[in-house]
């Protein structure tokens, strides 16, 4: 903000993919129109921080081609340091999304062997995080491969050497782990964050519990000093050790509901970043969300700084 110094930044690293959008009804096998973007809950979140006013950096691989092209120019047009790696030999991670029905959408990826999965130890060695306050990461990547849960890992030691907190989104793919692949990659990722973000299933998953509440006393007691779950319509709990906060759901018309945990992430860490207090955090992150998922795309819709008062006045933006 013009006059003020800026708040600490948000590093952040992972696989984003280029991403092929259908824009009409219909099965995909029968062609249809398509848009070409790109995805990636890490760069997601990057953008979304960054729209709100907080430096971001990210840290991935692309292809040597006309995809990875794409995402380092649209990740450099939001603003955010961008710190990637060309690879020769393996091509630009690829999505494709169809909208099967109105209500019914179905995505495909082509991520495994592609060019994020080569991430390394060596990226977070070699990574520039100067003016960084917090490094965000994800079970997604922490579930690529063994070279990129190597990555994660490192980053979070990294971090934690550094006097910077960490803040983990569990963000279970089925498509990359099953439930007891996903709990053994990203147990330990949890344990060394300080701040975990989490659906009711997925913390399930990794801690065996059915209530909400022994859910989150269980990550607390891994090592994490805050716990976010999410629970969709129904709003979000935040826990720490001393209570917990509510934040109820925000009322909105969905148009794509892709990306809503990534911005909702990318809106509670602007405001920690910040200094906000948990229940300032967990409200901005509640209507950042509300209005991702009012717009198609996965972060094309994130609101910007400006709009921040109109979000916290609770006006027509997010009903």
């Amino acid at each position: 903000m013009t006059g003020t110094a800026a708040p600490p930044g948000l590093v952040t690293m992972g696989q984003t993919l280029a991403c092929v959008r259908a824009t009409a009804v219909g099965p995909l096998a029968r062609g249809c129109p398509l848009r070409l973007s790109m995805a990636g809950a890490e760069s997601n979140t990057a953008i979304t921080v960054r729209r709100l006013g907080v430096p971001a950096s990210w840290i991935g691989h692309v292809g040597e081609d006309a995809l990875g092209d794409l995402i380092l120019r649209e990740m450099r047009a939001e603003g955010v340091d961008v710190q990637a790696v060309r690879d020769l030999e393996r091509p630009t991670a690829l999505l494709l999304a169809e909208l099967r029905t109105a209500a019914l959408r179905r995505i495909w990826y082509y991520r495994r062997d592609a060019a994020g999965a080569g991430l390394s130890p060596v990226d977070v060695d070699r990574a520039d995080w100067s003016g960084a306050g917090l490094v965000h990461l994800t079970g997604i990547t922490a579930c690529l491969g063994p070279g990129p849960a190597a990555a994660v890992a490192a980053a979070a030691a990294r971090a934690k050497a550094e006097g910077m907190e960490v803040s983990v989104d569990l963000n279970h793919r089925l498509a990359l782990a099953d439930e007891k692949a996903f709990a053994e990659a990203v147990r330990p990722l949890a344990a060394a964050a300080d701040i975990v973000f989490a659906t009711a299933a997925e913390s399930g998953v990794l801690t065996g519990q059915a209530d909400v509440q022994q859910m989150a006393e269980k990550l607390l007691a891994a090592g994490p000093s805050v716990v976010v779950i999410k629970l969709g319509a129904d709003g979000s709990l935040l826990f720490t050790r001393d209570g917990a906060v509510r934040q109820p759901g925000i009322s909105t018309t969905v148009v794509d509901p892709v990306g809503a945990g990534d911005a909702f992430a990318g809106g509670f860490l602007a405001a920690r970043l910040r200094g906000a207090d948990p229940a300032a955090c967990l409200r901005q992150a509640a209507q950042v969300a509300a209005v991702a998922v009012a717009t198609e795309g996965d972060w094309e819709g994130l609101p910007g700084e400006e709009e921040l008062p109109m979000l916290r006045e609770e006006s027509d933006i997010v009903r």
